[in-house]
């Protein structure tokens, strides 16, 4: 699609409407905004957007959450191997850009939803805490740095770590924000950005922190369980769409 007032407003809505639904349930953003762009954009052009809108939400979300130093002091160790691991997704992404991780984006969209249906188990996570950290930090950062949604793989290991929902929160915002700086700092060497891009990003955070407001505003007023199966829906029929593009 073409820079144009069609796509700003395209652009806009979808800013807005990630956001509303990652201040409501603590996370959603990237894993909603990521497909819905790629829809009318490529995979690098699509992360490239969100990058900047990305690090003031999850910011605003472990923030909002309290304790902040605490976070930062319990989950920075899987939050550096998750970095670790977006740095080699994201390089990969600067130099095979392909279709084909629009599939691996659905895929991680899908795992999502599986894990969520039949809540799967692996107690070997807690039994061996270090390597669990490890394997799912780096491969969380991974595919993170190429599809721009690590929220599947971590959540895997948060339930079966036994988080809070708090924790659950924090730990998934903290280790994308690690991941999002290093992707942000390679894409800049690499030259990614340019002054188009960076004044329509600039000028998201506005919206962001409108709709952000607004969702941790209604955080604990709207049945969760209702909003969460809406939620769930919407990204399923977005990873459908996105198989749908990238096999036609």
């Amino acid at each position: 699609m073409e820079l144009s007032i069609e796509f700003l407003i395209v652009f806009s809505i979808i800013i807005f409407f990630s956001s509303l639904v990652h201040g409501s349930i603590g996370f959603g953003f990237p894993m909603i905004a990521t497909p819905l762009l790629a829809m009318v954009t490529d995979m690098k052009t699509a992360i490239l957007y969100i990058a900047i809108p990305t690090l003031l939400i999850n910011l605003i979300s472990i923030y909002s959450e309290g304790n902040f130093l605490q976070v930062i002091k319990k989950f920075y160790p899987l939050a550096l191997i998750g970095m670790i691991g977006s740095a080699i997704g994201t390089q990969i992404l600067i130099y095979s850009s392909s279709e084909l991780f629009k599939l691996l984006l659905a895929f991680s969209i899908f795992l999502y939803l599986f894990i969520q249906k039949f809540k799967i188990q692996m107690h070997w996570i807690r039994e061996k805490k270090i390597i669990s950290m490890v394997v799912f930090g780096l491969f969380a950062g991974i595919i993170g740095g190429l599809t721009n949604v690590m929220a599947s793989i971590l959540i895997i290991y948060s339930l079966e770590s036994k988080h809070t929902k708090k924790e659950v929160i924090q730990s998934t915002n903290l280790c994308f924000l690690f991941g999002k700086v290093i992707q942000i700092v390679l894409f800049t060497l690499h030259g990614s950005f340019n002054q188009e891009l960076l004044t329509i990003s600039f000028s998201s955070l506005v919206v962001v922190a409108v709709a952000m407001f607004i969702g941790l505003k209604v955080k604990d007023k709207i049945p969760q369980e209702s909003y969460k199966k809406v939620v769930k829906i919407v990204l399923f029929l977005i990873a459908c769409v996105l198989v749908f593009q990238t096999i036609i």
